[in-house]
């Protein structure tokens, strides 16, 4: 049994999954990666849980919360993540964002600057140009989608998931993943990533100027997101902090007591 324990709520007129942990702590955002759900934070939950309130969101059109086309791109998606905090009453939560978190978590403290405790996140593409391994490279910049239009949901979770290094899903997460990419959804969701390109520039525009303390974590074998995408922010961001952790790209997931415990000695210290 997996301690998350989801519901849902509307905000913004979508209907939105999430799940909560007990708790009158400093609340944490985290924001699921994709293409996984909240279920990517199962490993971490009881270990984050004994730190901070835990409000775990699968973004729009992510996991199993409601898609709206517009949202569809990192900086609208950031404004997203703020009525997120707003619906919840979260104040000045840290934020965790991996994967395609980071781009929205950055834009969203790019807008807000004194709304968050603190952002970490990584594994995330970041740099303009992009600089991507396979297969996420491919999502992002091929011209032909009809390869994609033609996978199933289990064909693009099982894609995912043999990037993940020593480490078996426990089956309640991989069918949670597994309902989250029925029919076109896992090609509808691309639109996000292939974004990348102008929204990314328009986010090196704005990294100076982020003042929120942010925490990088990039797995040192990730061949979806390379490391350097995290060093590019490192040296871009004003109040940020990088560890690369023995892993590939699910991070999260591959070295779970490494994640956990940077995330909650990031948090002590802010």
């Amino acid at each position: 049994m997996s301690d998350i324990q989801p519901r849902f709520r509307t905000i913004d007129g979508l209907s939105i999954r999430y799940a909560v942990s007990a708790g009158s702590k400093p609340s944490a955002l985290l924001l699921s990666p994709w293409p996984e759900s909240i279920y990517a934070f199962d490993q971490v939950w009881a270990k984050l849980a004994e730190h901070a309130n835990l409000i775990a969101v699968d973004l729009p059109g992510f996991g199993h919360s409601e898609l709206r086309q517009d949202l569809l791109s990192p900086s609208r998606m950031g404004d997203f993540v703020l009525r997120v905090a707003d619906a919840f009453e979260l104040d000045r939560p840290h934020v965790v964002g991996p994967d395609v978190g980071t781009s929205a978590a950055l834009f969203a403290a790019a807008q807000a600057p004194s709304r968050f405790r603190s952002l970490v996140i990584g594994s995330g593409g970041s740099i303009s140009p992009t600089d991507l391994g396979s297969p996420l490279h491919e999502w992002v910049h091929d011209e032909d989608l009809a390869p994609y239009r033609a996978m199933g949901p289990k064909d693009v979770v099982n894609v995912a998931m043999d990037f993940i290094e020593g480490y078996e899903l426990p089956d309640v997460v991989r069918q949670d993943y597994l309902a989250a990419y029925q029919g076109q959804r896992f090609v509808e969701q691309m639109a996000y990533v292939r974004a990348y390109p102008a929204e990314l520039l328009t986010l090196s525009e704005l990294l100076p100027g982020i003042t929120t303390p942010v925490q990088l974590i990039n797995g040192k074998r990730d061949t979806v997101v390379p490391v350097s995408n995290m060093e590019y922010l490192h040296e871009r961001l004003p109040n940020s902090r990088l560890d690369v952790v023995d892993a590939a790209h699910f991070v999260w997931e591959e070295n779970a007591d490494e994640y956990a415990r940077i995330v909650t000695e990031w948090w002590q210290q802010h």
